[in-house]
Order: C-alpha cells, then sequence, then structure tokens
C-alpha cells in the first residue's frame, strides 16, 4: 500500500505556517520546507510547525529530516496521533521496525478504527516476527477494510510465518500475491507434500505467470511424482527461457522415462555443450550414455569429468566400469587404482578390480583382489561372493600346475 500521511488539523499562528500550509496544499514541497523551517526557528517549542516541517520534508522526499522532525513533534507533544502514525510508518519503510511497531500500537490505540494505524501496525509486528499479533491486526484491518489487497497479502503472509498453510491460500489468493504463494508453494516442498505445491505453480502458470524457474521447478516436482510426460512442456519452456545443465538434464531425464531416448540424448548433448566446465553434468550424460550401451561415449564423458573433478569417485568408478566393458583392462585397472587411492573403497571395486586382474591372467594380484572384495562384502553379495570363490579355486589349480 502506498504510504499516506496524515496533515493535522492544528491552529498555526505563524505567517510562515500559513505559508507553508499553502504550499504543501499545492504540492510545493521544498517551498513548504523553507516556509516551516523559518516557522520552527520563530518558535522551536511550536509543536504544529514541526509537525508540518516533518510532513512536507518527507514529502520532499528527505526522510531522515522528516523523521527528526516527527520525533521534536512528538518530544513537545507526546502522543499526537498524527505525528505517531506519520513517524510509524516513515521508520516502517526505514526498516526500524521495533520503534515503529510502539509508535504505531499508541497510534491504533487512539483511534482503533482507523484502518490506516491498524494496518500498519500489522505490518510492523510482521516484520517484526510476531506473526500471531500480526495476524489479529491485519484480520482487524480487513473488518475496517477488506478492499486493499495489501490487507490479505499481509495475512496471508502472517499465517504463513505460523506454518498454517491451508489458512493461508485464500487470503493470498484474494491478493493476487505471486510472489506470496510461490512463498507458501515452497513451504508446501519443505512439509513434504508435493500435490499442493504442484497445484500453486499450475495456478500461476496458468494466470499468467512467466517464469522460467517456476516452469523448471514444476517439471522437477511432476517427475518426482512420477509424471514426466506432464513435466516435458514446462522443462521445455524452462530451457528455451533461461537453459541451464540443471532444467536441460532434468528435461533429458523426462525424455528418457517416455522412452524419447534421442531426444534425452540431444538434449543432454546440448547441456554439456553449454556448460562444459561441469563435471556433475558430464558425469549424469555419461550415465545417460551408458545405459543406452554406448560405453566409448560414456568413458570418454566419465574421463573428462575426472579431470575437471580429479577427487570424483562417480566420475573415476564410471570410467572404470565403462573401460572394463570395452575390455580396456590395462586402463580400467589405472582407473580402479586411483579410485582405491581416493579413499573408502566398497566390495564392487574390488570384485571388478579383480576381474581385470582375472582376464589379464595376472593370477596372484586377481587372487588379492578377490579375497578382499569377499572380506569387504561379507555375505552383501552372495552371487558375486560365489563367483569369487570359484575363480580363486580356478586360479589356484592353474597355479598349482606350473
Amino acid at each position: 500500500m502506498v504510504r499516506q500521511l496524515v496533515l493535522g488539523a492544528m491552529w498555526l499562528q505563524a505567517d510562515p505556517s500559513a505559508e507553508g500550509i499553502k504550499a504543501l496544499e499545492e504540492k510545493r514541497y521544498p517551498e513548504a520546507v523553507a516556509h516551516f523551517e523559518k516557522a520552527v526557528s520563530a518558535d522551536a517549542n511550536d509543536y504544529a510547525a514541526h509537525f508540518h516541517l516533518g510532513l512536507a520534508q518527507s514529502l520532499a522526499g528527505d526522510l531522515e529530516r522528516a523523521i527528526a522532525s516527527y520525533r521534536k513533534t512528538l518530544d513537545l507533544k507526546p502522543g499526537l496521533y498524527e505525528a505517531e502514525l506519520n513517524l510509524g510508518m516513515l521508520l516502517l519503510e526505514r526498516k526500524q521496525t521495533a520503534e515503529a511497531a510502539k509508535l504505531l500500537q499508541s497510534a491504533a490505540g487512539t483511534k482503533p478504527n482507523e484502518f490506516r494505524p491498524v494496518y500498519y501496525l500489522a505490518e510492523a509486528l510482521l516484520a517484526e516476527g510476531r506473526a500471531a499479533e500480526a495476524e489479529e491486526k491485519f484480520r482487524a484491518a480487513a473488518l475496517i477494510d477488506g478492499k486493499p489487497p495489501s490487507v490479505h497479502a499481509g495475512l496471508g503472509r502472517a499465517l504463513l510465518r505460523q506454518g498454517k498453510l491451508k489458512e493461508a491460500e485464500g487470503p493470498l489468493r484474494q491478493a493476487a500475491d505471486s510472489d506470496g504463494l510461490l512463498e507458501l508453494a515452497a513451504q508446501h516442498e519443505k512439509a513434504k507434500d508435493g500435490a499442493a505445491a504442484i497445484a500453486i505453480y499450475e495456478s500461476l502458470i496458468a494466470g499468467g505467470l512467466v517464469n522460467p524457474a517456476i516452469e523448471e521447478r514444476l517439471g522437477e516436482l511432476l517427475l518426482e511424482a512420477g509424471r514426466p510426460e506432464a513435466a516435458i512442456p514446462h522443462l521445455e519452456k524452462a530451457v528455451k527461457g533461461s537453459p541451464t545443465g540443471a532444467n536441460q538434464f532434468a528435461l533429458a531425464t523426462a525424455l528418457l522415462r517416455t522412452k524419447q531416448a534421442d531426444k534425452a540424448i540431444q538434449t543432454m548433448e546440448n547441456a554439456v555443450a553449454a556448460d562444459q566446465n561441469n563435471a556433475e553434468l558430464r558425469i549424469a550424460y555419461a550415465g545417460l550414455l551408458r545405459d543406452q550401451r554406448n560405453f566409448q561415449g560414456a568413458a570418454q564423458h566419465f574421463w573428462k569429468a575426472a579431470q575437471i573433478k580429479p577427487d570424483s569417485r562417480d566420475a573415476w568408478s564410471g570410467l572404470a566400469t565403462m573401460l572394463l566393458s570395452l575390455e580396456n583392462y590395462t586402463q580400467a585397472l589405472a582407473a580402479f587404482d586411483r579410485l582405491e587411492a581416493l579413499g573408502n573403497p566398497n566390495p564392487g571395486m574390488y570384485f571388478l578390480k579383480a576381474i581385470a586382474l582375472d582376464k589379464m591372467k595376472m593370477h596372484k594380484p586377481a587372487i588379492e583382489a578377490y579375497r578382499r572384495f569377499l572380506d569387504s562384502s561379507a555375505g552383501k553379495h552372495p552371487d558375486e561372493e560365489f563367483k569369487a570363490r570359484q575363480r580363486i579355486k580356478v586360479i589356484e589349480k592353474e597355479l598349482s600346475r606350473r
């Protein structure tokens, strides 16, 4: 709501004050300031002149001096409604919410049936984090005048701050407060209520909101909800409006889940081309190529990801696995060694490394790797453990014949 300042109905004795009032009425604010400055110089105890000086200064855009003039007014005339209201609104605008709330509380107490002191008190209380009190005052303001959208928006925000999500939606929609509704959707997401968040995002977009980030988030939520077909048009809009690695990856995922593998690969290729130093993006693309059994392409991107981010276990693990699938055992072993050097190797790594060593006829290292796999697996991978034991027996027999 646009701040509106009140003009006190006060008796003015001095001619400068009369001239100042005339200048105010004619919106000649700098001239009004000059006249009221003369008035307060003539009589420093004239609270009316100080008040109107603050009003003129405020309307002229000199808020700091206006605040000082209103403070002086209240020093001379404590509890003056017009000064408390105007100063409270200015302090609220300047984010000095604690003092603003105190002044507006007094002003609202003086005129509890006036809209402005009650409404601005609610805003100050909300800014102070006193959401329950703010809710009460917003409701009171709405009873006085329910037309301004800001009243309903404020009430919705006050309810949001208290976690009253279902109650908040009505006022926010009544106010057509898209920012508030976006905040509500985010709160629904935190509460793991994706369906409620989806409904809000869809309504905002249907209402004409153009925002690639919202399209992207809606698409991601639809993906999470198992609705990839519904996600695709939103993700396509997000990519068209503001292409990023993240939204192109999400679009590729949706395309893949709807069995549009060629489009998915092309989308990921575009994403990587646009952000070539993004290791995570390359790893994701490599995984997609791997799933399509393009092991050579996958290996290339896992390798590039490992160069960008040398401490990435995902990159080295993916590279080693692809090289093993390509029967490039020497380079696969080098990748497995690099992965092991990163620490915390898992049982699967030892098993795959053992296979590479076995294929290269490096029998003793292969047996050692199989045994390390068995020690670390400890019954968690029974099929692979059976294979490892069988290979150890076969290799040992071969060695015994020599």
